[in-house]
Order: structure tokens, then sequence, then C-alpha cells
């Protein structure tokens, strides 16, 4: 019998593209997606190790389905992603009702580790301490007909001490270019407009294979693919950033004027201590030049409230860096220990009524400064591709949202226009707040997409992995010259 499949992510982008790999290897491996008040067969939850209270949240799931389970005893639990990886047997001590807890280097092992179970009638943990097989090799359910995640290395070489990524996820391993261009065309040719490049760091890309301009080579690629109307890509870090990588946002046309840079502090005593390798200086610089290249890139950033030892003179620093930055928006985050992370250990932990107060104040500067950039906005008209998370707003205005090209979210009002996810519009913004705009006037253009059509007959991509024939990571042969992107055959495809 077909046996369906439901699956749950935390945590960052790049837990949501594993899903996809996951929900492609279920759906080759025979199951189906449930629907949406089905009981699944099988329940997979891809954990986060990084956001506060995931312990409480994985267990607090698990909790909830062992009801489930009982009154289906038939039904599977999985558990994978970072905490998994983290805790490995743990898991099933605490909840002995999983079945499979793999972690972040082996997620192609799911299907056959679920088989085991049943087999076996017993749980299997599987856990690897390195990366065997690229994700990109497997197969993938894509949840989006107009928008995909494109991963082009996993894994980070950095240390910083509020971070457990690194050793949750290993070293960081760079596909060859021809892989990534290979898949983004595959996505491309399925109808896809908008690629989002995906890693950990993706301006350290290229460290594997010694070429450092390598990511803004691979920009510049991106933009010569037919078809491609829109590439974006998640995070960069300051330290690495190199002004190619500014020339190439400039340059190609496809490439959107959006930037997501983290700060994460305004004082360089602290990014010290977080060891973030650069200053606030070297961070502000490159904002300077990434706007005198596209005067109107929209910045966001990361930042942290109440790092181990953060003075009131520390986070004044903060705010000053967010004054001259104007950031479109900023994901704040209070502190909060992290174990297995060396700030968890460092003394002067600030206590929290100081770090709701800090964060209350960074969160009121932001929102002032962007309601004042969405304001400078009004009657302004904005390309949007129009999203399907968002959808209709409500039954009052009947509006509709998209992204623009900056990133910003756009709700606005169809008329009688029959628009569907992945179609593009041109509006005129009406009202800005802080965190969207509003263009409730007649639309200037409508263009309905094969993502659009796509998207109407409930068809969504499903790539397959791709493989050239050389084993590993794609290390080139030792004739290459790793000039920068190619589609040369010495590199595996996914």
């Amino acid at each position: 019998m077909t046996r369906s499949y439901a699956i749950r992510t935390f945590g960052c982008q790049m837990n949501v593209h594993d899903s996809e790999r996951l929900a492609g290897m279920l759906e080759e491996a025979g199951y189906t997606a449930a629907g949406g008040d089905e009981t699944p067969d099988l329940m997979v939850l891809n954990t986060c190790a990084v956001r506060e209270n995931a312990d409480n949240k994985l267990y607090g799931n698990l909790g909830h389905l062992l009801p489930t389970k009982k009154a289906n005893p038939g039904m599977q639990i999985a558990v994978g992603g970072c905490l998994a990886q983290k805790d490995k047997g743990e898991i099933v001590k605490r909840a002995p009702w999983v079945d499979v807890v793999f972690g972040t280097h082996n997620i192609g092992s799911l299907p056959a580790l679920l088989e085991r179970a049943r087999h076996n009638d017993e749980a299997q943990v599987e856990i690897l301490e390195a990366l065997e097989v690229f994700p990109s090799s497997l197969p993938a359910r894509r949840d989006s007909a107009y928008s995909g995640w494109v991963s082009i290395s996993v894994g980070c070489n950095n240390t910083c001490t509020f971070c457990i990524v690194p050793s949750l996820r290993g070293k960081e391993k760079d596909r060859r270019p021809g892989e990534i261009l290979a898949e983004v065309q595959a996505l491309v040719d399925e109808g896809v407009l908008e690629v989002t490049l995906l890693g950990q760091n993706v301006n350290s890309y290229g460290v594997e294979f010694g070429d450092r301009l390598a990511f803004g080579k691979l920009l510049r690629a991106a933009g010569e693919i037919d078809g491609l109307e829109r590439v974006r890509f998640t995070s960069p870090h300051p330290k690495d950033f190199t002004d190619d990588v500014i020339a190439a946002m400039a340059e190609t046309p496809n490439v959107c004027h959006q930037l997501h840079m983290p700060l994460q502090s305004g004082s360089d005593r602290v990014l010290k201590a977080m060891r973030r390798s650069y200053r606030t200086e070297r961070y502000l610089g490159i904002i300077d030049k990434v706007r005198a290249a596209m005067p109107d890139a929209a910045l966001t950033t990361d930042i942290i409230v109440g790092f181990p030892g953060e003075t009131e003179e520390d986070f004044q620093g903060t705010l000053d860096v967010v004054r001259q930055a104007r950031f479109m928006g900023a994901f704040t985050f209070q502190y909060s220990k992290r174990p297995g992370t060396p700030a968890a250990e460092m003394d002067l932990q600030v206590p929290k009524q100081v770090v709701q107060e800090r964060y209350d104040r960074l969160v009121a500067l932001q929102e002032e400064i962007s309601w004042e950039l969405n304001k400078e906005l009004v009657g302004k008209t904005l390309e949007v591709l129009v999203s399907a998370g968002e959808g209709r707003k409500d039954a009052d205005t009947l509006r509709m949202s998209g992204r623009a090209r900056d990133g910003r979210l756009v709700h606005f009002t169809p008329g009688e226009t029959q628009i569907r996810p992945g179609d593009v519009v041109e509006a005129t913004v009406t009202y800005g707040a802080p965190h969207h705009l509003v263009a409730d006037g007649p639309l200037v253009s409508h263009r309905r997409t094969r993502a659009g059509d796509n998207s109407e007959a409930g068809l969504r991509p499903k790539t397959n992995g791709i493989s050239l024939g050389l084993p590993g990571f794609g290390t080139p042969p030792a004739a290459s010259t790793n000039s920068g992107p190619t589609t040369e055959e010495g590199c595996a495809v996914r």
C-alpha cells in the first residue's frame, strides 16, 4: 500500500531546502504527500538547534504525536536536522516512540532507515560525523512553482562563539559552478522565475577549489541563463565580502539589488568576543560601496542584543551603526545560551531584564527607520512577483501579496484581473508601513507566466539528482584552471 508522509520544518532556509530533498526522496520511494487533515503514515520533524527553546519545541511536538501514534500503530516518526545531529541517541531515550533519528550529513539515508525500522521493529539511529554525499545529488520536491532554493555550499569554516552550526553542519563544502548552474537551468526549464543561492557563508564560496572570486563569477554566470528573472543570495559574511561581488550585483540585470548581511553587533569589542573577524568600519565601508554602486539597494541584517559582557556603551554602538546603515529591516534576537557554544560558558551574562529593555529600544529604532524608507517609495511603481504564501489578505480588502525585486513585501489590489501566484505585476505604492508596502490603485501591468500556469494547475518542480560521473563533491580534474563558472564535464551535477 502507498504510504503518506508529512514534514514539519523548523529553523533556517537550509532546513527548508533539506525538507524539499526529503520530500523528493520519499516520493521517489513511493510515498505520497498527506492531505491537510489526513493523519500521515510518516511524520518527519526536521529540527533546528540554533533557535531558543529548540529542545522544548521538539519534545513538545513529539509529545503531541504520541496519542496519534498510539491510535495509528503503523505510523512512523522520524527526527532529523541539527538537533538530531546534536542529541543523537538521546532522542529515542527521551521519546522511545520515535522510529528513526538521522543527522544533517545523511538525509539520503531516510527511506532505508524507515524500512529497516519497520523490518526490525526497533528504532534506528544513524548519525554521520562528516558529509559523504552532497545533498544536491538527491531528488527534490519543491514547495514553490515560481521560486527555488539552490545550495552552493554546505557547512561553515567560521568559529563564531555564539553559533553551533559548524559543529552540526561541518566544514564548508563547495559545489562546482557547473553543478549549480545546471540545477538553476533545470528549475528555469520547469518555469521557475527566481532562485536564491544558499549557503552558510555564500561569499566564501570557492574556498575548496582555490578561487576567491568564484561567487562574483557565479552571479554573472547566472545572469546569462535565459528565462531566469531574479537571482538572490543568502547569507554573506562581511569578512569575505569582495568588491567584485558588488560589481556583479550592479552589472548583472537579473541579480536583485537586495543584500542581507549580518551585523550581529555595532561594538568592535563585542564583535571580537563573538569572533566575527571584522569591525564596524569594515562593515559600514561595504555598505557605502554597495550604495554607491546601487543607490536603490535594500539592506537587511541580523543583530544579537545582550551578548555576554555587552555594556550600555556597546549597545549604543549598535544603535549608532543601525542609524548609519539605515537597514530596510533587521532580524533582531535576544541572546540566549546555546549549549555547546563558547559563549554559553562566558562570564558576565547580561540580565534578562536588561536585554529586554535594550531589545525594545533597538526594535523601536529599526521600525522608525524602516517606516521612513518605505514611505519614501510612495508613488513609485514596483515590479512584484506574486506570492502563494501570503495569498489574499482578507475578505475586506481582497488584496494579494508579493515581493518587489528588492525583497519588500507588497500588498496590492488585483481588481477584476485573475492573477495567480507566479505571475508578475507592476503596482504603484500608495502607502508605506514599517514592514510592508500597500498598492491600492489600478495595476500598471500584469504578465501571466508559466510559473503562474503551474501554480494554477497545482504543479511544483521536482528535480532529480544528476551526476556527470565524478565522485565526491565535484572536485575538478587536476588539469582544471578553476577559472570560474563553467559547465565542464569534470564536475558532478545534481
